[in-house]
């Protein structure tokens, strides 16, 4: 489906299509995320660390904040949306190493 920039909407039907496609095309991309987080808590099960790392997170909330701001979008915004999701990842992360962890009869190293 092709999109129609939000100039050339003549009506409230026509926004709504375009923020209904903009939604699909964002849980695509989140499924996309998803992905290679399930693979992370793998790879930190190998590893024996924790899911949540403090460092990455305000990495990934800098970027993001950077990324916002020189597409016009208020910086705070993005930092919400993504400590909301980074908690919900972390703590998907950790129920996902925990029952691993329990299986295998270990703990994780810090």
């Amino acid at each position: 489906m092709s999109s129609r920039p939000p100039k050339d909407c003549a009506d409230l039907s026509q926004v709504r299509v375009e923020i209904d496609r903009l939604d699909g095309a964002l849980i695509d991309l989140i499924a996309e995320r998803l992905g290679y987080v399930e693979r992370a808590w793998q790879i930190k099960l190998d590893l024996g660390q924790e899911a949540n790392v403090p460092w990455r997170n305000q990495q990934v909330i800098d970027k993001v904040r950077a990324r916002a701001e020189a597409n016009g979008v208020p910086p705070e915004l993005a930092e919400a949306l993504w400590r909301q999701m980074i908690g919900w990842f972390i703590q998907y992360e950790e129920e996902k190493l925990r029952a691993e962890l329990e299986e295998k009869g270990s703990a994780p190293r810090g």
